[in-house]
């Protein structure tokens, strides 16, 4: 039956709970040790049944538990403490304050998902969660950020696995309406709606708000009236349904996005893309500017350009969305009529080879192509990057492909356990979670108690244990297992037992299975005598990823064919509830991907904060840690061509690593039972690992090296009607059709082929600029090392000195170089564009080398 009305009920308080409300609907309570404390308070197996959800407990509470707690002094006063900090937090001054004195910009965060907490599903992994970091280290700095995403009416899904160990989906229907967000409105009451043309239709979607801290998360809703059912399953599952469904889901991200943004009134002034899921969004912002503002297409692109920001979280090309033209063109047609383009001109946005008419569209390339920043999450990962798009910067070398690298981080207040916080608050002081490498606070790590960071870490066990067994119980009965099976679970895991934790996305290049390549090797380490290991594994696998599946499958068959119930324990439905109960109660984390394809690799870095120690292999971010004083490393980061090689030599690697080294550290014990070198590995993991890989550090470093610039550029673009933007796009149009006509005439290096180290050698060009001026190059020398195949590697660049010009009208260029190092070097020559404008000489993507 149909309802002739709808009402949007909320939760009825009386009026000396109303702090509740404003605390319940800031997420802020999140990493709020009081405010989550004070909803535990409330109710606490209403707060476990809720999934933590604090807007439902005040919805389903009983107004006589209500009654109660207004009588309750205790209760009272920790609320105002709770909603007095949450409104110093709001007031404070911050970072960004201190730092940046450009008050008329905003910073928009695009990303397909969002990891802010567990009774918000629309998040599948690590991208989401750090995506969720990003926003509430963005609130703690300050920063004028909003993100921009899809709320998933069913969100990733829900795991749980059949008697065989088989996953199996479901879809639990996310009830909006109880949860920590509200519609925006407009002036009258109605709700705000954006209308986003598809073919042949318009798609209409209402915007939700998550308040995160001091910033807002805006979410597009399509599942409402007047959209047809097809629409309203645009956002109905986090990366489900066929590739013409992810091109509406990425459609509504991207443009609907900036649609949503200007509609709600923002003028924002440097765009972030996180991964290229969002990438569409480039399309609008030119389409504004060429209708809205009047820009021709080559000044309306180099606007877009100068103020995007992109960041890849892709290792392999497989990982990249690709369209297929005709779905491209289709789709998205229309923009290359109002740009000016041509069909192919337009898919050029999208290829890396302009030329290659039949290669698909890449959100990637797309991306790229219209950034002005562009960055991977790992150093190593900066590397792959540039290997992999160096394609679109055509004979410029790969080190200098200008894609750089910001180390991803994750958000200290969020990961670290209350008791474990408290320990660092006690000790450190209250600024740990934000405070910097070389800041002295860390100097006091070391003075922390041993005996009691080790309690502390054993109450921090027992709380998982307690907690996975709770969840095996409830799986088992959900699915119907016998009652020795549920009696079996709530004896799983011993808390004197080495505990190794490996918690992930089950891709296939993660090797979840890698600790199980030789069975009896294996069954021997698990059950030593007096040194027993223990494993604690959770993660999903997509629901179309039936090689992940069989990974969760082997893993369970292990368990039951060789007796290991206690000792190997599969948690199902891994989030971020269970997520922070295993980085916080394993002993030892466990991270082994096929180098190099972890692009970061966030969950050692929680396990890091709280005192683990990491057992992996060199990728992602374990690769720039200190492995050697904070955990262990599996290989050295050899590259290996036989996949089934490196297997069996990294998998025996971690065998004698588990035998010789951490199972012997884990149980040699002092006369007071506490392992005294452990915990020096422990709090050196806390002191080195803390500070860096932190979402405070990795937001600075977003601030610092691309919101600031990117917004200080689209200004500097902006004024006087887009005069720069003109100026700058015309000069690269006058620019381009002269640059393949420059010619190098002569180079003059006045030395022999036989030099010395440190020896100056003077080096004189002769080049025809081809009507260009002086100040629209940069000519350098450029000198280094040559490999065996004759290639310079590494080379190092020196910008050489204009002198006019001669009598034959070349342009004359002078430099000097040096050589440090004696061997086999190299010199080249090469020309590359300048402007005041540019962002980098590389933006144009041309260059000329002396042949």
């Amino acid at each position: 039956m149909q309802p002739i009305h709808t009402f949007n009920v909320s939760p009825a308080l009386p009026p000396h709970l109303e702090k509740l409300r404003q605390l319940a609907y800031n997420i802020h309570w999140d990493w709020n040790t009081e405010a989550k404390d004070l909803f535990r308070r409330l109710d606490l197996d209403l707060w476990e049944s809720s999934h933590h959800n604090p807007v439902l407990m005040l919805g389903t509470i009983s107004q006589a538990r209500l009654q109660e707690v207004v009588e309750d002094e205790g209760f009272l006063a920790q609320m105002d403490r709770a909603a007095r900090q949450l409104d110093e937090y709001l007031q404070d001054g911050t970072w960004y304050q201190r730092n940046r004195s450009q008050n008329s910009e905003c910073y928009a965060y695009f990303s397909a998902e969002f990891g802010l907490i567990d009774c918000l599903p629309i998040y599948s992994g690590g991208l989401g969660v750090l995506a969720g970091d990003h926003l509430k280290s963005a609130s703690d700095l300050g920063l004028p950020l909003v993100g921009v995403g899809l709320l998933y009416q069913q969100g990733y899904f829900a795991q749980y696995l059949n008697p065989d160990g088989w996953q199996q989906e479901r879809y639990p229907i996310n009830d909006f309406y109880n949860m920590p967000l509200h519609l925006e409105r407009n002036a009258d009451g109605s709700e705000l709606r954006i209308a986003v043309p598809y073919p042949e239709r318009t798609v209409y979607a209402r915007v939700w708000c998550v308040q995160v801290g001091r910033n807002p998360l805006y979410l597009l809703d399509t599942n409402i009236e007047p959209n047809n059912p097809y629409d309203h399953n645009i956002t109905d599952q986090l990366y489900g349904g066929d590739i013409d469904m992810r091109i509406h889901q990425e459609i509504m991200l991207g443009i609907g996005g900036v649609l949503m943004l200007k509609a709600l009134g923002y003028k924002v002034t440097a765009y972030h893309m996180n991964e290229g899921h969002s990438a569409f969004l480039t399309l609008e912002r030119i389409r504004a500017l060429i209708q809205e503002e009047g820009l021709d297409y080559t000044t309306a692109r180099q606007v877009v350009i100068s103020s995007n920001i992109f960041t890849t979280h892709t290792p392999v090309p497989a990982g990249i969305d690709l369209f297929p033209p005709d779905k491209v063109l289709y789709y998205l047609g229309h923009y290359a009529d109002i740009f000016g383009l041509s069909k192919d001109q337009f898919l050029g946005l999208g290829r890396e080879n302009t030329g290659d008419l039949t290669a698909p569209f890449s959100m990637a390339v797309l991306a790229l192509k219209m950034a002005t920043f562009a960055n991977g999450v790992a150093q190593l990962h900066g590397v792959v990057s540039r290997e992999m798009f160096q394609g679109l910067w055509r004979n410029l070398p790969e080190n200098e492909v200008p894609i750089t690298a910001i180390t991803n981080g994750v958000h200290a207040r969020s990961c670290v356990a209350k008791s474990t916080q408290e320990l660092y608050d006690r000790y450190l002081g209250p600024t740990w979670s934000s405070a910097p490498t070389d800041h002295q606070l860390w100097e006091r790590v070391d003075a922390m108690p041993d005996e009691e960071l080790w309690r502390n870490h054993e109450r921090c066990k027992v709380d998982m244990i307690v907690a996975v067994r709770e969840h095996l119980v409830k799986h088992l009965r959900d699915r119907g297992a016998s009652p020795q099976e549920i009696a079996s679970s709530q004896e799983v895991l011993d808390p004197s037992t080495l505990t190794i934790g490996f918690a992930r996305r089950f891709a296939t290049y993660k090797r979840a299975t890698l600790w199980m390549r030789d069975i009896e090797r294996i069954k021997r380490i698990l059950m030593a005598k007096g040194r027993k290991v223990q494993f604690v594994i959770a993660g999903k696998a997509h629901p179309k990823d039936i090689p992940g599946k069989e990974l969760i499958r082997d893993i369970n068959h292990f368990i039951q064919e060789h007796g290991a119930e206690k000792q190997v324990v599969f948690v199902p439905n891994y989030d971020i509830h269970i997520a922070r109960l295993l980085v916080a109660g394993c002993d030892v984390w466990l991270n082994t991907p096929r180098r190099p394809r972890e692009a970061s690799g966030t969950s050692g870095m929680k396990a890091a904060m709280n005192g683990l120690l990491n057992l992996s292999v060199l990728d992602g971010w374990w690769d720039e840690a200190d492995y050697v004083r904070t955990g262990w490393a599996i290989g050295h980061g050899e590259s290996y061509d036989d996949p089934y090689y490196q297997d069996e030599v990294e998998a025996n690697a971690f065998y004698e690593l588990l035998e010789k080294e951490v199972v012997p550290l884990f149980y040699h014990r002092d006369p007071d039972g506490l392992p005294r070198s452990w915990i020096t590995k422990m709090k050196a993991a806390i002191r080195y690992n803390c500070p860096f890989f932190n979402t405070a550090r990795m937001v600075r470093d977003y601030a610092t090296q691309a919101y600031f610039p990117a917004s200080d550029r689209y200004h500097t673009l902006i004024v006087d009607r887009y005069s720069p933007a003109r100026e700058l796009a015309q000069w690269k149009v006058n620019l381009l059709n002269r640059w393949f006509n420059i010619k190098i005439a002569d180079i003059d290096i006045a030395a022999s082929s036989d030099v010395q180290v440190n020896q100056n050698i003077s080096v004189k060009a002769q080049v025809d600029l081809a009507n260009l001026s002086p100040d629209d190059v940069q000519v350098e020398l450029y000198q280094g090392a040559v490999d065996a195949s004759g290639e310079i590697v590494n080379g190092m660049a020196h910008e050489m000195d204009y002198q006019g010009r001669d009598q034959q009208g070349y342009s004359i260029y002078t430099g000097t170089i040096t050589y440090t190092t004696s061997g086999l070097q190299g010199l080249s020559l090469r020309i590359l564009p300048k402007h005041t404008y540019l962002s980098s000489p590389y933006e144009p993507r041309v260059i000329i080398w002396a042949s």
